[in-house]
């Protein structure tokens, strides 16, 4: 089991209604969604649930910081702990950072391969209105679920993350897109080299053959590939840092040519992650149709767009002709003033409702054209019934390591099947909807 935050980097961007609508949300799949709970709210649905919680956050003016936070726990695949068991395991890991008196809404999810718990939590307390911080949340986290992996006699879980920050957002990259980072790139293709010069020049020269360049940024150093992406070198690995290569190679010395005066041997480029199958007409076949999706969005919003100006500017001719008709008939000065002010609403009623039409068109249009990671992408041509993206997921799943008793060849419990498919998951396993699993139970 692993319980981790995700907090919102951009302040602006967070959004307690916003969160709580996304994980409340089947998507129109009858396996997504499992039990739904509002705690410490006084209302009777979610939605009600949501504007109290909503008001709570307004009667604390002086917080800075962002006022929702979002948890979710997961557990390993196969493991399905019953109703009672996930409510309990949710009011202990709320209680233990903290928030067990605050207002929070949970949802389980079961449309991967890990059953998971989002939850919704109001950091204003509902009566003090003072904002709670965890402490050390990341030690508490991995304390509690210790204790209910114990408890709960759960499969046990390393709680003691071996990657932090941009490495961990890069591991996560390649997990769930499925495409390589250069975090990964790197460690894969050339590090053994870049460790491995004896001297600035050396190292440049390595970076040279491998399309990269090496320069200060800030205080740090960083690798660049030459599509712009970047990575801090200590990220790569902590020998890399700038202090440890100046204590080894001496103070930096900046590259004496420019990586475009030289051919590279190789270089980085945000491909699938190299599997047992051979994914190279698949991957043109994805990125030909991502780039037609962009550019059938595009149009379709032009489109859009030329609608909207010219209803507004029939609008305005309208208006116009109304303003011109209550000059020549109108009768007395405060009869005309009335009929200009009631044309004037009209038309901001009229371009107002316009402008609303273009919105909702537009977002139908983006979640219409939305672009795919690749490992979604796989996965609905997997479902469609291409046996070749299927074959690429389950390689995916293998690529990542076996799992359970490998000597006896037991593998990892799965949750039992019934005839009917729900859906496929990233991994390639057909995954069935929690009513077909208890009735197979």
């Amino acid at each position: 089991m692993i319980a981790k935050h995700v907090p919102m980097r951009s302040l602006g961007k967070s959004d307690f209604a916003g969160l709580a609508n996304y994980i409340t949300d089947a998507q129109s799949k009858d396996h997504r969604l499992g039990h739904v709970q509002a705690t410490n709210c006084e209302a009777g649905s979610i939605q009600d649930a949501i504007t109290e919680v909503l008001a709570t956050q307004h009667t604390n003016t002086r917080a800075k910081g962002d006022k929702t936070y979002h948890l979710i726990v997961s557990f390993r695949a196969g493991e399905q702990p019953s109703a009672d068991t996930l409510r309990a395991i949710e009011e202990r890991i709320c209680v233990g950072l903290g928030y067990g008196e605050h207002q929070r809404i949970s949802a389980v999810h079961n449309d991967t391969d890990n059953l998971h718990i989002h939850i919704a939590i109001n950091k204003i307390h509902p009566t003090r209105h003072t904002m709670h911080e965890p402490y050390y949340p990341h030690r508490a986290l991995a304390e509690l679920c210790t204790a209910l992996e114990r408890d709960y006699g759960l499969e046990r879980d390393n709680h003691e993350p071996r990657k932090r920050g941009a490495e961990g957002r890069a591991a996560d990259m390649e997990r769930h897109a499925g495409v390589e980072s250069l975090v990964g790139w790197i460690k894969r293709e050339c590090l053994d080299e870049i460790k491995g010069a004896q001297s600035w020049q050396e190292l440049h020269q390595v970076m040279r053959d491998n399309g990269m360049e090496l320069r200060v940024r800030a205080n740090g150093l960083v690798f660049e590939a030459g599509d712009g992406t970047m990575v801090k070198a200590s990220t790569v690995a902590r020998d890399l840092s700038k202090p440890s290569l100046e204590a080894r190679l001496g103070p930096f010395e900046a590259s004496p040519e420019r990586q475009a005066q030289t051919t590279a041997k190789r270089q980085y480029r945000k491909d699938p992650i190299r599997l047992r199958v051979n994914t190279v007409e698949l991957y043109a076949k994805y990125k030909a149709e991502q780039q037609s999706l962009t550019t059938a969005r595009a149009q379709a919003l032009e489109r859009a767009r030329h609608r909207k100006d010219r209803l507004i500017e029939a609008a305005k001719r309208s208006n116009r002709l109304r303003r011109a008709t209550i000059k020549v008939v109108g009768e007395g000065r405060a009869n005309k003033k009335l009929l200009y002010a009631q044309a004037s609403k009209a038309l901001r009623s009229e371009i107002q409702a316009i402008n609303k039409q273009f919105q909702q068109e537009r977002t139908a249009l983006y979640a219409e054209h939305s672009r795919r990671t690749w490992a979604d992408w796989l996965k609905k041509e997997a479902q469609h019934g291409g046996a070749d993206a299927l074959a690429a997921l389950r390689a995916r799943e293998a690529a990542q390591g076996l799992k359970g008793n490998t000597i006896r060849g037991e593998g990892q419990a799965k949750p039992g099947h019934a005839p009917a498919v729900d859906n496929i998951t990233k991994k390639g396993d057909d995954h069935l909807p929690r009513r077909h699993e208890r009735r197979a139970r």
